[in-house]
C-alpha cells in the first residue's frame, strides 16, 4: 500500500510545485499554472479535489448542469465534476492499495486538463466573467 511518503515522492517525480499543509495534506501546483489540486491522504484512498468555481445564485442554471453531466460522460477521463458547499468542484478517489505513480500523475493531468479546457464553457454557461485557469 502508498503511504504518505511514497506520495511525496511522486509528487516529487511529477516535478510539481506542492505544499504540505496538513500531515497528508497536500496543495499542488502545476508549473503552467491553473486552479491548486488539493490530494488527501485519507488511507484506504486517496482523495483529489480541486475548486472550479463559485456556483451562480439563483435558478435557471439547466444548461450547465447539463453541460457538466454531459462532460462527466464524454470528456473527464478521470474523476468528476460535482457540486459541493455552493462550490463546483472537480475531484477523483484513488485506492491507496494498487495505487502507481503513473494513476497518480494520469489523474492529476486529467483533472487539469478538464478544468483548463472546459472552463470557457462552463464560465459561459454560468454567466461568470472570464478569468485564466
Amino acid at each position: 500500500m502508498v503511504t504518505r511518503e511514497d506520495l511525496e515522492s511522486f509528487l516529487i517525480r511529477m516535478d510539481v510545485e506542492y505544499q504540505e499543509l496538513d500531515e497528508g495534506m497536500f496543495l499542488v501546483r502545476t508549473h503552467n499554472g491553473g486552479y491548486p489540486l488539493v490530494l488527501s491522504f485519507a488511507p484506504p484512498l486517496l482523495l483529489l479535489r480541486m475548486k472550479v468555481m463559485d456556483l451562480p445564485d439563483g435558478e435557471g442554471h439547466e444548461d450547465l448542469y447539463r453541460a457538466l453531466l454531459e462532460m462527466n460522460a464524454s470528456d473527464v477521463v478521470h474523476g468528476a465534476y460535482g457540486i459541493e458547499d455552493g462550490e463546483l468542484i472537480i475531484s477523483d478517489t484513488l485506492e491507496l492499495e494498487t495505487l502507481d505513480f503513473v494513476e497518480v500523475q494520469a489523474s492529476v493531468e486529467s483533472i487539469h486538463l478538464a478544468a483548463s479546457g472546459h472552463m470557457e464553457r462552463i464560465r459561459d454557461l454560468a454567466g461568470a466573467p472570464a478569468e485564466g485557469v
